[in-house]
């Protein structure tokens, strides 16, 4: 036997942020951890010379000397910067910012990316 049932209308949130429950409101992402790796570049190689590899050997990257690295979250560039030292650590300093969210980005092996303006450096920011 079927029974047919009414239910109720279902109303989306709005997206224009009218809404208190707008989908557009990152503010609930806000404690979501996430990756960020720096990219200094890639290369390709066989299984054979992989395997050859030993303390002293050099791998060629795709990317030269003074160039721009990548900044990646969870594995998507985001942005490019310059390497820093800061007390003997690390750091990035941000030089521009990939546009265009994750649909997008691209890779240095993809394309080029568009010339973009720097990002405003907030004080203190690395």
């Amino acid at each position: 036997m079927s029974h047919e049932m009414e239910l109720p209308a279902f109303e989306r949130p709005q997206r224009n942020g009218h809404d208190g429950h707008a989908a557009n409101d990152l503010g609930r992402l806000s404690d979501v951890p996430v990756e960020l790796a720096v990219e200094i570049g890639r290369t390709r190689m066989t299984v054979g010379e992989t395997l050859e590899l030993r303390p002293g050997s050099i791998v060629v990257l795709n990317r030269m000397a003074g160039e721009p690295v990548d900044l990646l979250v969870n594995g998507t560039p985001i942005a490019h910067g310059e390497v820093v030292v800061i007390d003997e650590e690390f750091g990035l300093r941000i030089t521009d910012v990939i546009g265009g969210g994750a649909a997008g980005a691209s890779t240095r092996d993809d394309a080029p990316e568009p010339a973009q303006e720097p990002a405003a450096e907030a004080p203190g920011t690395v």
